[in-house]
């Protein structure tokens, strides 16, 4: 009986989602919800990558754009463009991001054994970043870590950001 369990394979749902043309996924644990693109307001001082914020439901929700973090050129808004609406785990905090998609394919399960480490070269991003390579069919994915993508420093300018926000909604509402 314990054999059995020792060659059970554990399968992981991915949602996937492209950038500028390649595959990418992240664990649809955290991921809470996908919307169309939306207008974004820009916030004065911050990191370029992070466009700014949307209103989703009242609260104030910090958006960036993935391929500007990655160094890639800026996302074009096409009507595929999507923000992925996801919880991010940094040092025992939880922040609620949006990040910009070129678009959204499916969520799919892959079976752990098919996840490779992440390649020491010949990826245009931070291997830091990559949780592992997926392989589906004859294509390889790039399983991306949402709790490493942002720094520090980053997701503590995305906290302020969201303080100031919730504190000018509070104050608009006192008027």
């Amino acid at each position: 009986m314990s054999e059995q369990k020792d060659k059970a394979v554990t399968a992981n749902q991915y949602l996937t989602f492209t950038l500028a043309k390649e595959l990418y996924a992240i664990d649809i644990a955290n991921v809470w919800e996908i919307l169309d693109y939306t207008t974004v307001t820009r916030v004065p001082r911050t990191p370029e990558f992070l466009l700014g914020i949307i209103n989703l439901r009242g609260r104030a929700v910090p958006v960036a754009d993935l391929r500007l973090k990655f160094g890639l050129p800026k996302t074009e808004r096409t009507v595929n463009t999507c923000i992925i609406i996801t919880e991010v785990q940094f040092a025992g905090e939880s922040t609620i991001m949006g990040v910009l998609a070129d678009s959204v394919q499916e969520v799919f399960e892959i079976d752990e054994k098919n996840i490779e480490p992440p390649p020491r070269i010949g990826t245009k991003i931070n291997i830091e970043f990559i949780q592992g390579m997926g392989k589906q069919d004859d294509r390889f994915i790039i399983i991306l870590d949402v709790n490493k993508v942002f720094s520090f420093e980053e997701l503590a300018i995305v906290q302020d950001v969201e303080l100031k926000e919730d504190e000018n909604t509070a104050e608009s509402s006192q008027d």
